[in-house]
């Protein structure tokens, strides 16, 4: 009754065996199973790596983040110009807004480099600014002393607004270091330089959970030689107008659930052996038709 049983149980095997001595090894077989397998392997990697690194979601909303870029509600800044043709003892910065705020010479949380032997100077400066339309930029209007030939030809070496994330200029069709490498050298010698900017605020949200508020911002520049009431020039200036849009840009990193994964996995590893071997079976029919032509068996 039992062997009944089982006899009947095995008629449900769709995974039926051929016994060994009835399969025929090949070298066509061989080579196919070698290059599947390492196609296999391949493929299983690529996917094991796109698993394991997060892919980023972008999304665009409004989003009053008043209260989430910075403890004091204003912007943190970074910026780096190097300044080739006048000396540090000339360069300050001023920082204006629609608020009211006129700061003239900000030397605070500032670093200056002579470069250029001494002729020119990099400055690193970093401040915050509020969150309405405003201007900060690179001048001699602080000094004392004005230089005898002033000329603003620069390098911008960094420009960050909020929180520094390194890998998010990474990021496809993103414009968080718009400015970084850009140089200017003035046509005239007293040519200003104007930067205008539209900030976008930028919420960026981890596997973790833990977001950070970096902004990305687009730019136009212009050279123009400015004069006074009465035609008086101006010393030259390096100029960055900003002002704020309302769109906010979230970018979220997810991951692929588990299963996707594994269902990939199986799919790879099933499609794989299936295509090669309907591949080896088509060649193998091929060769033993063709051997059968030459032996005269053919019609």
């Amino acid at each position: 009754m039992k062997n009944q049983t089982l006899i009947k149980c095995l008629r449900f095997d769709i995974y039926r065996k051929i016994p060994k001595d009835l399969t025929q090894p090949t070298k066509t077989g061989a080579t196919i199973s070698i290059i599947c397998i390492l196609f296999i392997l391949f493929l299983m990697f690529s996917e094991f790596v796109g698993f394991i690194l997060p892919e980023v979601q972008s999304q665009l909303f409004v989003h009053n983040s008043e209260k989430k870029s910075s403890d004091d509600g204003r912007i943190p800044v970074t910026l780096d110009v190097s300044v080739f043709k006048i000396k540090c003892k000339y360069l300050g910065l001023d920082i204006q807004d629609d608020l009211g705020r006129h700061e003239v010479g900000l030397i605070d949380n500032a670093i200056k480099t002579d470069i250029n032997n001494d002729e020119g100077c990099r400055m690193k400066v970093t401040f915050k600014v509020n969150k309405v339309p405003g201007n900060f930029h690179i001048s001699t209007h602080g000094s004392a002393e004005q230089p005898e030939d002033p000329n603003m030809s620069h390098k911008i070496n960094d420009l960050t607004f909020g929180e520094h994330v390194a890998h998010l200029n990474s990021i496809p069709d993103s414009s968080f270091a718009s400015l970084n490498g850009n140089e200017q050298q003035s046509i005239e010698k007293i040519a200003s330089h104007d930067y205008i900017m539209k900030i976008v605020p930028t919420i960026y949200e981890n596997l973790q959970g833990k977001q950070v508020y970096p902004y990305q911002f687009t730019y136009a520049h212009r050279e123009y030689v400015p004069y006074a009431h009465g035609g008086f020039r101006v010393p030259p200036t390096i100029w960055f107008r900003y002002d704020l849009n309302p769109i906010t840009v979230k970018y979220t990193e997810k991951r692929k659930p588990f299963y996707t994964f594994l269902t990939t996995i199986c799919a790879i590893v099933g499609g794989a052996f299936t295509v090669s071997g309907i591949i080896d079976s088509m060649i193998f029919t091929a060769s033993e038709v063709f051997k059968k032509h030459q032996m005269g068996k053919l019609g």
